[in-house]
């Protein structure tokens, strides 16, 4: 807890300051937007980007995370709470907290069990699906917003509001950062700036509204924001614990991972080491942060942490700042924050969804693993056709059905020695040698219940093909691991062999593999030999020398 703070130097400060002011200008347009998408009043987004900074600071190991409402986690919020209840009731807000509060702890007994590799199984390819299929999910539903009507029945004012705002600010993504490059900032300042387009829309479109009289024409604005600091939030609703328990453990894994993403990269550029379980801690305890102030689910933002970045920020004390800058914002007067038209709110979602958007990871999948590639496709295409819950549980399932499709088919390769050395290599990609009568055969994966019957039948397939073999070596150099299923799989192999008249060998067996096998009867009952190496094998088998060693 407040690592970071021991052993804080003076010189940090300015750094850390600087970037927690760019942060909470960005966090004001950013966390009504988020709270637009989950469905919730603007102030909600303030509000989820206060408390859970702090406490994230507390236990946090990442310097540049930037906690708050984060688009994604956004979407899964309102679809998880639109059944339940109506978008903008008292209802839906106590639901709103109540899920924060059930993914913060999930994340707490993640963090506290120490379990965080559970996260592993949500693949990369995965993972990106989920983020295409969101993004376009999240930037089709803004469209009506955008343009003050569903298409072609658009409100004139609204619309050239909106996609006014939507065009300055891909040209802003594009070339704000060149331009002010141009005019004498340094790369890492035109950077940043570019990326405040957003905060300098937003005030220049309230502007706009007032001084054209632009609400009184149609044009939908946020209307009064709340002013002061959130109240203690204890209210849940007891109806709906169990309506909410599995949509939180999937949010709070999402949580995770998607602050993990951005985290990890930006760390591994300052040379930081990341805490997993710490991280779930300081996340857990953000989310439940978030229920007390009458938010809703928060995770690190993936564009906000890479601005906090670049601006210079050197320890959490910047997310400490900024977050006590948008609670000063509260306590000032909030009356100019009335006239933000929601046109603009709907544009700078739209931007930073899609700019989400990447195809290389689809293009890699697709050249590397074409099982990947389906897995990716079909999260996303479950994301949009069936929902988001649907959609991720979809992807994962593929993804880990493909992984287990592949572990049941372990690559099995003949091998033989390369002529004069003692290597030995695959018969169908090299020029080796091989021995009448001695078969040897390397396993690549390890042995379980999932593909020990493959592998048995594929080694009597080999034998049938090497009529005359009467020695068989296993080269087990690539299997980590043999569970009981496949214990009994090379017992029944052994008898096999023997009524067959061949020996069964095993070479190459790794020392924590060879400690589990010596408490079972396999290496008594073996026809053959445990030998150290292949080629120790190759010379004893092939000159008929009897004197083993184990």
């Amino acid at each position: 807890m407040l690592v970071w703070l021991k052993g804080y130097r003076r010189a940090w400060l300015a750094g850390d300051m600087g970037a927690g002011v760019v942060v909470a200008m960005m966090m004001i347009p950013q966390g009504m937007a988020y709270a637009l998408v989950a469905g919730l009043p603007p102030v909600a987004g303030i509000y989820a980007s206060i408390v859970p900074p702090l406490l994230y600071a507390l236990f946090g190991t990442s310097s540049t995370q930037s906690v708050g409402p984060m688009a994604i986690i956004s979407l899964m919020t309102a679809s998880v709470l639109a059944p339940l209840a109506a978008p903008g009731s008292a209802l839906y807000g106590v639901l709103a907290a109540q899920l924060a509060l059930l993914s913060g702890l999930v994340l707490l007994a993640c963090g506290l069990l120490r379990v965080g590799f559970l996260a592993n199984f949500f693949s990369r390819p995965v993972m990106n699906g989920f983020t295409i299929g969101s993004s376009v999910l999240i930037a089709f539903d803004q469209l009506g917003t955008l343009l003050g009507a569903r298409p072609p029945h658009w409100h004139g004012p609204s619309a050239a509001l909106g996609l006014g705002a939507l065009a300055l600010l891909v040209l802003a993504r594009r070339y704000g950062a060149r331009l002010l490059q141009r005019c004498g900032l340094p790369p890492t300042a035109a950077d940043v700036g570019a990326r405040l387009a957003p905060m300098l829309l937003v005030a220049g479109s309230i502007a706009v509204v007032g001084a054209l009289g632009l609400e009184r024409m149609g044009v939908r604005v946020i209307g009064q924001v709340p002013a002061g600091l959130p109240g203690l939030h204890l209210g849940v609703s007891n109806a709906h614990w169990q309506e909410l328990a599995k949509p939180a453990l999937l949010i709070g894994f999402m949580c995770f991972l998607i602050s993990m993403s951005g985290a990890q990269a930006l760390a591994a550029r300052k040379g930081e080491k990341l805490l997993t379980n710490a991280e779930l801690v300081g996340l857990g305890a953000a989310n439940v942060g978030s229920f007390l102030s009458g938010g809703f689910p928060v995770t690190g933002s993936l564009s906000r942490s890479a601005v906090n970045f670049a601006a210079g920020s050197n320890t959490q004390l910047s997310g400490v700042i900024a977050a006590l800058l948008l609670g000063a914002a509260l306590v000032l007067p909030t009356g100019w924050l009335a006239l933000l038209p929601l046109p603009v709110l709907s544009a700078t979602i739209i931007v930073a969804v899609l700019g989400m958007l990447e195809a290389t990871t689809l293009r890699t999948a697709w050249r590397y693993d074409r099982a990947d590639a389906l897995a990716l496709l079909a999260t996303a295409g479950g994301v949009l056709l069936l929902g988001v819950e649907a959609g991720v549980m979809l992807g994962l399932l593929l993804s880990l059905g493909a992984t287990i499709w592949r572990e049941s088919r372990p690559h099995i390769a003949v091998l033989g020695r390369i002529p004069g050395t003692e290597h030995f290599r695959n018969i169908e990609r090299y020029d080796a040698e091989t021995r009448s009568g001695v078969l040897l055969l390397r396993v690549d994966a390890g042995l379980f219940f999932g593909n020990v019957e493959a592998v048995t039948a594929h080694v009597e397939e080999e034998l049938d093909l090497h009529p005359g073999t009467r020695e068989l070596v296993l080269v087990l150099s690539a299997v980590n691991a043999i569970d009981t299923s496949a214990l009994f799989g090379l017992l029944e192999l052994n008898g096999e062999l023997v009524r067959r008249g061949v020996r069964l060998h095993l070479a190459e067996v790794k020392g924590p593999v060879l400690d589990r096998l010596k408490q079972s009867s396999l290496l008594e009952r073996l026809s053959g030999q445990v030998f150290l190496s292949t080629a120790n094998a190759w010379n004893t088998l092939s000159t008929g020398d009897e004197s083993w060693s184990v």
